[in-house]
């Protein structure tokens, strides 16, 4: 039985990555401070589905699974938490979710932005020294973000990039250029952990996940109380979940500015998958593997229109509006990643259509009185002057 701890397990994708291990067979810890439930409340986001504390789902999951999750509530800046459950442990991998995940938050003010700074930093520093100094051997899975490339005019790679120079070649990291300090914090991230893969023979993973969406895995399909926590705000709620919940109250959907801003996309089953593939394929010691984690590429037009088809098979009238944009970047620009790796690995994607949006809204529709209209708009401008 393979040792996994999973970081931030209260979180969108935390918890129902703990379901998914823990029935593929992992002896599974969980740990959160529930930093992220403390901000929701602090910045009036709530949640549309939010499930009980982490003692109280692993109870329901295990009812229901006959898995056992063991639960750790503690805080992962904090190395005298850290190196304890560490060598208690001694994992085979640690999937590292523990990060404070919005990038509006993150520019809200300089009291949000210390707190994005010191708790996301701090968090992969002490999990790095811990394994350094407890449990070496252990595979660093690490979430980050394609967010941390930005919109470059040439081809985004799988991480790494060979430079010719002078007549000379070397292979360095992709060049970052991140549009929120989150996003920056992110980059920090790997350069910490290619910095302490290269000195201390440390074995990580960097996931350069696009955004989720979704909400359905196999294991919470058993059980609402098993549900991720569910967010549409402006601030917790990635742009195709806010598109479900505002068709679905009649909200008009938020375009920022021209809409011609492209991503890379996911499934939250396909994040599980990719993550299960990262653990099951570990780097050498010393080596920082890459992966750009999404399965499809869309502007925020183009994915207004996917909400929108979707809406009229269900009798649903919507209406997209172009409203002022909220952040600063680019609206219109070029936008090619690679994401080839884990395809190579046995990804098989769940892509987005139709039947795919109308199964989140059938659970979002039941919960349409409980959409507040002001947390489905902007509330965070990037630029405060």
């Amino acid at each position: 039985m393979k040792n996994v701890i999973i970081l931030g397990a209260d979180g969108y994708l935390g918890w129902p990555m703990a379901m998914k291990f823990a029935c593929e067979n992992y002896r599974v810890t969980v740990v959160d401070n529930y930093l992220k439930r403390k901000i929701v409340a602090d910045t009036d986001s709530t949640a549309l589905i939010e499930g009980p504390r982490l003692k109280e789902r692993s109870e329901i999951f295990q009812s229901l699974f006959n898995f056992n999750i063991e639960v750790n509530e503690g805080d992962c800046a904090d190395a005298n938490f850290m190196d304890p459950l560490i060598e208690r442990l001694q994992p085979d991998a640690v999937v590292h979710f523990a990060e404070q995940p919005s990038a509006p938050y993150s520019m809200m003010g300089r009291s949000e932005a210390t707190t994005t700074f010191n708790n996301n930093l701090n968090s992969t520093f002490n999990l790095i020294w811990s394994i350094v100094k407890y449990s070496p051997n252990t595979h660093i899975i690490k979430l980050g973000t394609m967010g941390e490339y930005g919109t470059p005019n040439i081809d985004i790679e799988e991480g790494w990039i060979d430079i010719e120079h002078n007549g000379r070649t070397q292979k360095f990291l992709y060049p970052r250029q991140a549009s929120s300090l989150y996003h920056t914090t992110k980059i920090l991230d790997t350069d910490l952990l290619w910095f302490y893969a290269r000195h201390y023979n440390l074995r990580v993973t960097d996931l350069m996940q696009g955004p989720v969406y979704g909400i359905f895995t196999d294991e919470s399909r058993a059980d609402d109380r098993l549900l991720p926590n569910f967010h549409y705000d402006d601030i917790f709620g990635t742009v195709v979940n806010r598109f479900i919940c505002q068709a679905v109250a009649g909200i008009p959907l938020t375009v920022f500015g021209a809409g011609g801003q492209t991503r890379g996309y996911l499934n939250i089953e396909d994040t599980m998958k990719c993550i299960a593939l990262a653990a099951s394929n570990p780097p050498k010691n010393g080596e920082l593997l890459i992966y750009n984690q999404f399965t499809e590429q869309f502007s925020v037009n183009q994915l207004a229109m996917k909400v929108r088809r979707a809406c009229e098979l269900l009798n649903i009238p919507v209406e997209m509006q172009n409203i002022p944009n909220p952040r600063v970047e680019q609206e219109n620009h070029y936008y090619n990643a690679k994401h080839t790796g884990l395809s190579d690995l046995g990804l098989v994607p769940k892509l987005m259509d139709s039947d795919v949006i109308c199964e989140i809204m059938s659970k979002v529709v039941v919960k349409k009185d409980e959409i507040s209209r002001k947390r489905a708009l902007p509330r965070v401008q990037w630029k405060t002057s």
